[in-house]
């Protein structure tokens, strides 16, 4: 359902911006691609600079900033010793059980360069990859940063995945150390983070050593020669609170993170230091307008993309104060979020649909609980915002002053890629332009433009340097996924469908397997269900095509109700009527079931495939990103 009303930025805000044009700095991006993104570089500090901006020789690997050397942490740490930073705030932490943890970069660069060491102890060197199973404690953070200082790769792996999908993924980075933790809180309750491991290596005979943080305290087994505790190590010599940040080639591998393809084994994307390090930081800094004053929640998991690039590295490249949580949005009330918002001045927040709308559910009561006037900018990420949760967001959370960034980017994208700025108009539910120097646009079958307010895929026409640089051990699978379909033109294929308006704005549909075909007429799952979700007493809904005899497709759709309803007949006829009067009678549902979950991925997104495949009884395929 797209809404077309406009919200204009305040005067103030666009005074206030770091970017205060778009179009002329757009334009100047596009017709200097290159030039664009070396004033970007320059921002940073590199040992050596590059003998080359971008190689393109090799396509669809490129390569950014050739011959440059850097490591990401000499710009997320070390050089920020060098000034008043030093002692400024890095990293506040709160737990779900109230334990508060903070770190100044000072003690920052510390505990990571103690982790770092640590790591070199245990056999660690240049080029291994170290995979990393944690809930969301600083030590998360320190293993990330500390592989990268010393040259090695990290592959976080949800922390909540089963042993199965740990597994696969250990098997793949050919990780012989792993880092851990006993556990971590959830809902007040331990999760066995540890038993995971040690069921998953009992597999595997890659893993050699694993070391484990303590949280819980839950009694966890612990085998000789194999298994350390994390405070017995950082206690001894070894664990020295300096050592030296490795010197890398621009293109040598950051991370590795998999995600799940609609088929097949998890992909192991490869992100590298120099691109990721300009892109990250740049989109970070004009896109969340970030001041030395700004205390910065991105409330995602560094598990995932999101967090790797906008908890991690980008905050901390640009100086920034970051917030993290361990736990849920509403433990032990709804308004938890809120009450640290306030506890801590929160000036930006970032998250997702998903956690708006669970939000959303309880009302504006638990929101307007507490002083939330810190906030000055409010951003989304992971799938389109239904325009109902986007006028809540900004009415509620953000008191009609907060533009929203409202970002479409993913795991292979490194960054951001269609998104507004804060001096941009916005339109509920559309993630408006491409960030500079991007070309995007909406094709046909054929690559051929379709018309403005048509459907059709979307496609990125150049390199960026955030852009993941291959599949890890499959470079054949990287262009077939993601270059093959457009080889021809040299676009890329991100797999998501979508429409360009007359503004310009881009409207994401959803998964070009995520559009519904009824009786010939293209229906997108995104646009059905924020159709649904504009129905009073709906909280939360996927749709699914699922074959009919007479239309080709027939949709069918799962709704969860809000708090304290249950599901009749009589509700699902008028949720029926009310999806045909907001969207016409060709995207009436052919039925609507009531449910109290829906498959997700860690990240928050519905697997509709799931709900597809469990509806025709099929197998299910590939569920190690499943919620549970």
């Amino acid at each position: 359902m797209e809404d077309s009303s406009m919200y204009h930025p305040s005067e103030e805000i666009k005074n206030e911006a770091n970017v205060k044009e778009y179009e002329k700095l757009y334009k100047y991006s596009i017709e200097n691609r290159e030039k664009f993104w070396e004033e970007q570089a320059e921002e940073l500090e590199w040992f050596k600079k590059w003998d080359k901006v971008l190689d393109d020789n090799n396509k669809p690997f490129y390569k950014w900033f050739v011959g440059a050397k850097t490591n990401i942490i000499h710009n997320a740490i070390d050089r920020h010793l060098k000034t008043a930073t030093r002692n400024k705030l890095a990293v506040i932490w709160e737990g779900e059980n109230g334990d508060l943890r903070t770190f100044s970069y000072h003690a920052l660069d510390r505990e990571v360069s103690k982790m770092a060491n640590v790591l070199k102890s245990m056999g660690v060197k240049k080029g291994d990859i170290v995979t990393i199973y944690m809930p969301q404690i600083p030590e998360q953070i320190f293993a990330m940063l500390a592989c990268a200082k010393i040259g090695a790769a990290h592959s976080v792996v949800y922390g909540g995945f089963s042993a199965e999908a740990l597994l696969e993924r250990i098997r793949d980075a050919q990780s012989r150390v792993v880092v851990t933790a006993d556990g971590g809180f959830r809902r007040g309750k331990p999760t066995p983070l540890k038993s995971i491991i040690n069921e998953a290596i009992e597999m595997c005979s890659v893993v050699d050593v694993v070391i484990t943080v303590k949280r819980t305290g839950e009694e966890v087994f612990m085998r000789n020669d194999r298994d350390y505790w994390y405070h017995d190590l950082v206690n001894l010599p070894i664990a020295s609170p300096k050592c030296e940040t490795e010197v890398m080639n621009s293109d040598d591998m950051l991370f590795l993170l998999y995600t799940s393809g609609s088929t097949g084994k998890p992909k192991g994307l490869v992100h590298t230091h120099g691109g990721y390090s300009v892109y990250t930081s740049t989109t970070h800094r004009m896109v969340f307008d970030v001041k030395p004053y700004d205390r910065w929640w991105c409330a995602a998991d560094p598990g995932w993309i999101t967090g790797h690039s906008y908890i991690v590295y980008a905050p901390l490249i640009n100086g920034s104060t970051m917030f993290m949580y361990e736990g849920a949005p509403n433990h032990p009330y709804p308004d938890r979020w809120w009450k640290m918002v306030e506890k801590y001045g929160i000036t930006i927040l970032y998250t997702s649909p998903t956690a708006v709308r669970g939000l959303m559910r309880y009302g504006e009561s638990w929101v307007n609980r507490h002083d939330i006037s810190s906030l000055r900018l409010l951003g989304s990420v992971g799938e389109p915002i239904n325009p109902e949760a986007w006028k809540w967001y900004y009415r509620v959370v953000g008191k009609e002053k907060c533009p929203i960034m409202d970002t479409w980017w993913q795991t292979e994208t490194g960054g951001l890629m269609l998104t507004p700025l804060p001096i941009t108009p916005l339109k509920p539910g559309s993630a408006t332009r491409p960030f500079f120097g991007n070309e995007f646009a909406v094709v046909d079958e054929n690559a051929q433009e379709v018309k403005s307010g048509e459907k059709g895929s979307l496609v990125i026409k150049n390199p960026w340097p955030g852009m993941a640089v291959t599949i890890h051990n499959d470079e054949d699978r990287f262009v077939e996924t993601y270059w093959k379909k457009y080889e021809k033109q040299g676009w890329y294929h991100p797999g998501d469908a979508a429409r360009k308006d007359e503004d310009g704005y881009y409207w994401i549909i959803g998964r070009t397997d995520d559009v519904i075909k009824v009786s010939g007429y293209r229906l997108g799952t995104a646009e059905i269900e924020s159709a649904l979700v504009s129905f009073d007493d709906i909280a939360e809904a996927a749709a699914i095509a699922l074959p009919h005899e007479l239309k080709g497709n027939a949709i069918h759709v799962y709704a969860i109700l809000k708090a304290g309803l249950s599901g009749s007949r009589e509700l699902e006829v008028k949720v029926k009527n009310h999806v045909a009067e907001v969207m016409g009678p060709i995207a009436k549902p052919e039925s609507v079931t009531f449910v109290d979950k829906l498959p997700k991925t860690r990240s928050g997104k519905i697997m509709r495939r799931v709900l597809k495949a469990r509806a025709l009884g099929e197998d299910e395929g590939d569920l190690s990103t499943l919620e549970e």
